[in-house]
């Protein structure tokens, strides 16, 4: 299917170089990467394939423009953050077709995370005027304590195919409010909303080497010589878990500050005092924002026995009336998976729960044609060796299990290596508390479908990360303590 003329234009306006030391350039193997519109799995336009040699380039980059960049006055940084949260919204309806052409999600969900992308801006625009430190009077009277707060120095950025813009201003942000420089590796399959927005913070006046973005469709080549050099003080990734063990290895070496967002396996519990209608409308949001590929949504749905048919019935129902197909198209609600293996994927756990005798109440199957599409699908009478209820599925699938106590419900929602985020539907207060302290999750949607918020932290324990991004938190991990004794 060829591109319309606004989709073609949005293209043809992209950037598609590396951006390294303020200059646009081409790889240095003369490489290009190939990138698919997953709605087709038709190519739509070719960028740099980055080499070790151009990663070397761009460490370089941002290490020669560290101190510059520190020195920079707060309300330098500041400015340059808030109207790069501007700019965002002035050419949000550019953005978002690109984000569409490239992702597959639907226009209006890729225009929702730009603006969730464009808060972590205007956040960290405020956090820039407020980093801190003290100055106190020792316990000896006879001596000061004075500490301060310092960027960490050049930083860099793996980010997910999954929210390309969001992921990246969510790293970026608090890097530039704290006054460290960075490269940035962006997923290969979507590279094009990153180089958008690098040229965007260029155009609002962010000098050269602050911000260097490398594009490759090898990842590891490219990591490693960044990794390992040892100018570099601060490690940042979003996406597997698998993927971020091999990360923090790595990272090892020279002991970096490492930020990892991983996996999640997030349960959703309807308890029997919940407002179905409401856990229903959450439901919507927490599994099927960003078509389920997100690492908040919501992976399996533990309902109350007293409410598990009408909450399976209702669901399905809903689910199954969402409109399918091309994310660019007016009216589509789901748009496709990000590739043949990802929706495999999905297809076989589906498969292997019914084929351990869960019941499909609607969908269950890929849509026949071009592009990687699903059927948003629900599942009910999910056996507990099923393996949608321990593998992140990354797909429009809901699988509903029943529980009949609290602590049923508690053990059975904790039983994941993984620990991100919790979503809990309940009436009474006291259960609610309970529960929420009993959840091992660094994130918990309390009777809300979305936790996402530029103001608070995110992040997760067990194996779903170390660190936090957003938040009164999100700016420390890019800032050193240092504590200088006085003796007065």
């Amino acid at each position: 299917m060829a591109l319309n003329a606004d989709e073609q234009k949005v293209i043809d306006e992209a950037p598609n170089q590396l951006l390294i030391g303020g200059e646009w350039r081409d790889a240095s193997g003369g490489g290009t990467l190939a990138i698919e519109d997953p709605a087709t799995g038709e190519t739509v336009c070719e960028v740099a394939d980055g080499t070790p040699e151009d990663a070397q380039a761009a460490m370089g980059a941002a290490c020669d423009a560290q101190a510059d960049w520190a020195a920079t006055p707060p309300n330098t940084r500041s400015e340059i953050l808030h109207d790069a949260f501007k700019a965002i919204g002035e050419k949000a309806d550019d953005l978002a077709l690109l984000m569409t052409l490239e992702m597959g999600k639907s226009v209006a969900e890729s225009k929702a995370e730009l603006t969730y992308a464009s808060e972590f801006f205007r956040w960290f625009a405020g956090e820039a005027l407020r980093i801190d430190g003290y100055y106190k009077n020792a316990g000896n009277g006879a001596s000061r304590v004075l500490v301060m707060r310092q960027p960490i120095g050049p930083c860099y950025f793996i980010t997910p195919w999954n929210f390309p813009n969001a992921m990246g201003t969510r790293k970026i942000g608090p890097a530039l409010a704290a006054g460290c420089t960075m490269v940035v590796k962006p997923a290969q399959q979507t590279p094009l909303s990153m180089l958008a927005l690098a040229k965007l913070l260029e155009e609002c006046g962010l000098p050269g080497g602050v911000l260097n973005v490398i594009t490759s469709k090898k990842s590891g080549d490219v990591s490693e010589p960044i990794i390992g050099d040892p100018r570099l003080r601060k490690l940042s990734f979003t996406g597997s878990t698998e993927v971020g063990r091999k990360l923090i290895a790595q990272a090892a070496d020279n002991v970096l500050k490492v930020s990892m967002e991983l996996g999640g396996n997030a349960p959703f519990l309807v308890f029997g005092d919940a407002d179905v209608d409401d856990a229903i409308e959450g439901a919507m949001i927490a599994k099927m924002r960003n078509i389920g590929e997100a690492c908040t949504s919501a992976n399996r749905f533990h309902v109350h026995e007293s409410l598990a048919d009408e909450f399976a019935e209702k669901l399905a129902k809903k689910m199954g009336a969402m409109k399918v197909g091309r994310g660019t198209e007016e009216g589509n609600e789901v748009g496709p998976l990000i590739d043949g293996a990802q929706r495999d994927k999905v297809k076989e756990l589906v498969d292997d729960a019914v084929e351990k005798g869960a019941t499909c109440v609607t969908g269950g199957s890929p849509l026949e044609g071009e592009g990687y599409f699903f059927e948003p699908t629900v599942l009910s009478g999910i056996p507990d060796d099923a393996r949608v209820l321990s593998e992140e599925i990354f797909g429009p699938v809901a699988p509903i299990a029943t529980f009949s106590s609290d602590e049923e419900a508690i053990e059975a929602a904790n039983k994941t290596e993984y620990g991100l985020v919790s979503y809990v539907y309940t009436s009474d207060l006291k259960r609610a508390l309970r529960v929420c302290e009993a959840l091992e999750t660094g994130m918990i949607g309390l009777n809300q479908g979305m936790v996402s918020n530029a103001g608070a932290p995110f992040g997760g324990v067990k194996q779903s990360g170390i660190g936090r991004e957003g938040g009164n938190e999100g700016i420390h991990e890019y800032l050193e303590t240092k504590y200088v004794a006085i003796n007065l």
